[in-house]
């Protein structure tokens, strides 16, 4: 019963397919048995015209041989010309003997044509003794009447034979014409009955697979693309029906999973927000407590205490720098655009401060080169926030490379409405898996250990909320090439008219 259930209509999703293949085997098998029977049929029919042909043709032989042989005794009679005996001897007889002996050997299983032929035989010997015997011995009248009158009986039964033959040819004839008729249909109804179970299997595969498919296939789709509210509306017990329901059970999970985890995060994010700002003031304090004191403000301090408080110090200005960092990343992760001072950029000063930036850092002249290419475009945004990607860049390629190596920065025109900013070194490269995840939070960048991984990943939100798009490319041992691209015009639009909005 389990066995019959699986293969029930309802629950299997191929099913009916199965069931129209089987007709569709049984039909061939069917129509195969019927073609033998037809076949066998059509040849015993054929067997028998090709007999009635042959009955035919013995017995309008056996008739020209008797008619043969009539013709030579009448002349001989009648002339005295032994000429017209010369076809009589040679093979008027021997035809009639050889064609009666086939005759008969054709009609030997039909009684009443075997009868026939025995009065033939009987009356053809007596037409030997009474009248051919006769004129041969010179003995016979001069009239033929006696021998017509004892020749046409057997010429009378040997019509009737073959009339009789020739009604059996045409009801042969006939039945062989409807067999033809019967295969022709047959086939044609064959065909015609494979070509609606083909079309019903088309059907069937377009109803119970494509369709379903090409809905799974729509809603894979805007899954990927993050639609997981959209479902499968496709219910039946079949597999696909089945598999409908476990996919939209699992999308309803990963949905409430990732509400759950939204939630959660944006928890984070508010818990780390409130302590950002929590930790700054203290920190901002602390600072202005400390720069006093180690230029001596309360008193003298020894080198035991001024080395003690300029390490206080340093790990006061990065813990500040860790919540300035994640201030500013919760502010773009809020959304940021709208807290950008959007103007045209200069970016010939954008360099020249991020480069002064970088050397009065790392307390060292760097081997910066930049070049920006003529005739750029007019791009509008944050001047200030421009500068701390750059900045963060080359921090990260200054960290990287040797000292006096060559670091450059190229500003060009980049596809359509589009400048790309460029940040190469010399240093020594990224891995590839490690390019995929670089611009992620809390992400180490390259060359750098104990950070809190925010630095690129700022980066990212700053060009994203520019509308822009930031990138790596990095040969290990060759270098690396870090790129954003900023649009010339959709941001300008998008700044003013947030300035006004907020204006008004």
């Amino acid at each position: 019963m389990r066995f019959l259930e699986r293969l029930s209509l309802q629950n299997r999703l191929l099913s009916p397919l199965y069931a129209s293949f089987l007709w569709l085997v049984l039909l061939v098998i069917v129509q195969g048995c019927l073609n033998v029977l037809l076949e066998s049929r059509h040849q015993r029919t054929v067997a028998w015209v090709t007999h009635s042909l042959l009955v035919e043709r013995e017995a309008e032989r056996l008739l020209s041989a008797t008619l043969d042989e009539q013709t030579s005794l009448r002349g001989y009679l009648l002339t005295k010309d032994r000429t017209f005996l010369e076809p009589y001897r040679l093979r008027a007889q021997t035809t009639f003997r050889d064609s009666f002996i086939h005759l008969y050997a054709l009609v030997q299983d039909n009684p009443a044509q075997v009868q026939q032929l025995t009065e033939i035989k009987a009356i053809y010997d007596n037409w030997q003794s009474q009248f051919a015997h006769k004129v041969l011995a010179g003995t016979a009248s001069r009239t033929t009447l006696p021998g017509k009158i004892l020749f046409d009986p057997m010429r009378q039964i040997l019509d009737t034979l073959l009339k009789q033959e020739d009604k059996v040819l045409s009801q042969r004839k006939q039945e062989l014409f409807q067999l033809n008729q019967i295969k022709t249909a047959l086939n044609i109804s064959s065909l015609l009955a494979i070509a609606v179970g083909a079309g019903w299997n088309l059907w069937l595969l377009r109803r119970r697979v494509e369709i379903p498919l090409v809905q799974l296939t729509k809603v894979s789709q805007a899954w990927r693309e993050g639609q997981l509210d959209v479902r499968l509306d496709y219910a039946s017990p079949d597999e696909l029906g089945r598999l409908a329901t476990v996919l939209n059970a699992m999308a309803s999970e990963i949905c409430d999973r990732q509400r759950r985890n939204k939630l959660r995060n944006q928890q984070l994010e508010d818990l780390i927000s409130s302590l950002s700002h929590d930790l700054r003031t203290p920190l901002l304090a602390t600072r202005t407590t400390l720069r006093p004191m180690l230029n001596g403000a309360f008193g003298p301090v020894s080198d035991t205490w001024r080395e003690v408080l300029e390490e206080y110090r340093h790990s006061n200005e990065n813990l500040l720098k860790l919540v300035e960092a994640l201030l500013d990343v919760s502010r773009y992760e809020v959304g940021g655009s709208k807290y950008l001072n959007c103007e045209p950029l200069n970016w010939e000063t954008i360099f020249v401060q991020a480069t002064t930036q970088i050397n009065a850092s790392w307390q060292r002249q760097c081997a910066f080169t930049f070049h920006i290419a003529p005739c750029l475009p007019t791009v509008y945004g944050d001047p200030l926030e421009i500068g701390r990607v750059i900045q963060n860049l080359l921090d990260n390629a200054v960290r990287v490379s040797e000292p006096d190596r060559e670091i450059s920065l190229d500003v060009t025109i980049f596809k359509v409405n589009q400048v790309q900013v460029s940040v190469r070194d010399k240093g020594p490269g990224i891995a590839t898996q490690e390019k995929e995840r670089l611009f992620h939070r809390f992400i180490q960048g390259r060359g750098r250990r104990g950070g809190a991984g925010l630095g690129l990943y700022l980066c990212r939100q700053i060009v994203e909320a520019h509308g822009g798009k930031i990138n790596v490319e990095s040969t290990p041992g060759e270098g690396s090439n870090f790129w954003f691209t900023l649009p010339t015009a959709t941001v300008g639009a998008n700044c003013r008219l947030k300035k006004e909005q907020e204006l008004r």
